[in-house]
């Protein structure tokens, strides 16, 4: 078929023809624009999921929605950053979204505020003046200046959010891979968002991240439990699997056999990511207007070999010799999540031998724990991957110190 037609999108973050399957989160996102448009409060939400069940997606569909409502959206991708480098991105953002909801001539004294508190947080990055100010707003003084990331940008929320409600508007933050936020910058966050939601000012913050979030939020506050709502989305199943696979096919007069559906489903488990991608695939072979089982699994080897090289690799070739070896012996063990202390018996280590390496594979996004002893891993069929990639475990050798010669 013509490929400038083909329908799949098998990008990161990059939004399907049809999104389909999160119709609740999407109507309980536009209840949470218009309850805060009246002033009345409503739990946010971070919704949470493995890797490619379209969390960006979602984040990107919301921001939609928000600029339909005039609101000011601030779009952020979470970064290991340390807290003076967050709060440089926070201004620069921040700054804009406020010169969005009013150009500076038109500034009344909230507006003004606004932008002094800003002007504050940024200036106290480093006292040494290594980040300056890029405009001429003198700092508020005892306003985002406290040199307390969680004091200072509940100043900033709470002064932006009282510009916006004046202007009969809000300011709508979406937080991407929220997992990656430092302690500090995760609780300043929370404690901002608190603050606003006791004013019942139009401010929200909505993230997205892998599936150790809300237990990363209850440690840096405990109300954030109730501050927010912790979604979680997966595979997509039954006929929301099948449209799809089917519905951007069928705007461009396309239609699938019904057991070349069967068989799409079963080989992405319904993973809307694999289902891009598999339908890429597909579009790449058939022919007419008609796809059938055939030209599914002429697809298949293709389809395998553009996940195992970008989606998979990508991944796997940030990992160290010893990372490699525990993903490999998780990944024997089967999709499950897997104890630790069985991967280390795997591995012919104790637990608290390799424990290090478990903690870094979670630092990195690779693994998350979803009760305590156990990891499992954040991308679908990645147990499958590791085995295809790496066909035997191999136990990298602990290097030992040399003995310190004796005392002469």
């Amino acid at each position: 078929m013509d490929s400038i037609s083909n329908p799949y999108t098998p990008n990161a973050g990059a939004a399907p023809e049809v999104v389909v399957g999160r119709d609740a989160l999407i109507e309980a996102f536009t209840v949470l624009l218009g309850r805060l448009e009246r002033h009345r409060t409503e739990q946010s939400m971070i919704v949470t999921g493995l890797r490619g069940v379209g969390k960006t997606v979602l984040l990107g569909r919301f921001g939609e929605i928000a600029r339909a409502a005039g609101w000011e959206v601030v779009e952020i991708e979470a970064s290991k950053h340390d807290d003076a480098r967050f709060r440089q991105t926070m201004f620069s953002q921040l700054k804009a979204a406020l010169l969005h909801l009013s150009p500076r001539a038109r500034w009344t004294a909230r507006g003004r505020r606004a932008a002094e508190v800003l002007s504050a947080f940024a200036v106290s990055v480093d006292q040494k003046g290594t980040f300056s100010v890029s405009w001429d707003v003198p700092p508020a003084e005892g306003q985002g200046d406290h040199g307390d990331l969680s004091m200072d940008l509940t100043d900033v929320l709470v002064a932006l959010g009282e510009a916006a409600d004046e202007q009969h508007r809000g300011v709508a933050l979406l937080v991407d891979e929220v997992q990656f936020l430092g302690r500090a910058q995760l609780e300043a966050f929370i404690q901002a968002i608190h603050k606003t939601v006791q004013r019942k000012l139009p401010v929200i913050f909505v993230g997205s991240g892998l599936p150790q979030i809300a237990e990363l939020a209850g440690d840096a506050k405990s109300y954030a439990e109730r501050l927010f709502t912790f979604p979680v989305i997966g595979s997509l199943t039954g006929a929301d699997a099948r449209a799809a696979l089917t519905e951007p096919a069928r705007v461009e007069g396309v239609a699938f056999d019904d057991d070349a559906v069967d068989l799409a489903v079963e080989i992405t488990q319904g993973y809307p990511y694999f289902i891009q991608e598999l339908g890429h695939e597909v579009w790449a072979v058939a022919s007419g207007d008609r796809v059938h089982r055939s030209d599914v699994e002429l697809a298949r080897e293709a389809y395998d070999a553009k996940l195992d090289g970008s989606f998979f690799r990508v991944r796997l070739d940030r990992a160290t010799p010893l990372q490699t070896a525990y993903l490999r012996a998780m990944a024997e063990l089967g999709p499950e999540p897997q104890k630790a202390s069985d991967v280390a018996r795997m591995l012919g280590r104790e637990s608290t031998q390799v424990g290090p390496t478990r903690a870094e594979l979670i630092d990195m996004g690779l693994l998350y724990t979803p009760e305590h002893g156990y990891a499992a891993f954040t991308v679908p069929d990645f147990d499958e991957f590791m085995k295809r990639a790496v066909p035997e475990l191999t136990i990298p050798e602990v290097k030992r110190k040399k003995p310190e010669p004796p005392i002469v």
